[in-house]
């Protein structure tokens, strides 16, 4: 009698700045490719930090005015990638709505609160960062207000007073900064970067496709294993 197939376990490390647009696209196009591989391929995501902007101030930047000023492009070619954003997030059911996404804000604190959700439970870190995504790309809200995150943190299912202490203080800072450290430090300069498996790097927002292929791959390179019968 032949025994079934357990599913192969992947890790992805999904490396990622919660103002970042094609985040939020790599993501949602990464869980459609996780969906298309179900059930023969379960992987565990894990968020870790990467900020776009570490010297941002407090009270943030106009975004098309940061935008400009960055990458030295001019307003009408903001506009123009903004609508190719749009197009991008509505292909993987993501909602952007950039005129209500004014400024451009600090995100370390949010950080710190991603870091420790992924000590309680990576699940709720994943609904936790995606409505991050949303407060800010769909919403135009801070997500630099303690007020949104201590709210966002309890609406994904973590203890809102515990969210409330972190902010208040520097708990998670200095484990956010030396995890920060740790993937500049292997390489990565922009974000997207999916990490499978401690080994296979993916950047950007790469369509649905790419993804499953590459999940494919990478667990059919793994060693097969059976469940006990």
């Amino acid at each position: 009698m032949s025994t079934p197939t357990t599913p192969h376990q992947l890790r992805i490390d999904f490396v990622s700045d919660v103002s970042c647009p094609w985040c939020a696209v790599g993501l949602g196009a990464l869980e459609q490719a996780l969906a298309r591989v179900a059930p023969g391929i379960e992987a565990e995501l894990h968020f870790q930090p990467f900020e776009l902007n570490p010297d941002m101030p407090r009270e943030g930047q106009d975004s098309i005015e940061h935008l400009v000023e960055k990458y030295g492009i001019t307003e009408e070619q903001v506009r123009a990638n903004g609508a190719n954003i749009r197009q991008r997030g509505a292909s993987v059911g993501f909602d952007f709505d950039l005129d209500r996404r004014k400024r451009v804000w600090n995100t370390f604190d949010a950080h710190r609160l991603l870091h420790w959700a992924d000590e309680v439970d990576a699940e709720k870190q994943r609904t936790l960062k995606k409505s991050l995504f949303k407060a800010y790309f769909t919403d135009g809200l801070n997500p630099s207000d303690p007020e949104l995150l201590v709210r966002l943190a309890g609406e994904a299912g973590l203890d809102a007073q515990r969210a409330r202490e972190i902010l208040a203080g520097d708990e998670y800072a200095a484990a956010t900064r030396a995890r920060e450290r740790l993937y500049t430090g292997a390489g990565i300069h922009s974000v997207p970067a999916i990490i499978i498996d401690n080994t296979h790097l993916i950047s950007g927002g790469q369509p649905a496709e790419i993804f499953e292929r590459a999940l494919r791959q990478i667990a059919g390179a793994a060693p097969q294993q059976t469940a006990e019968a």
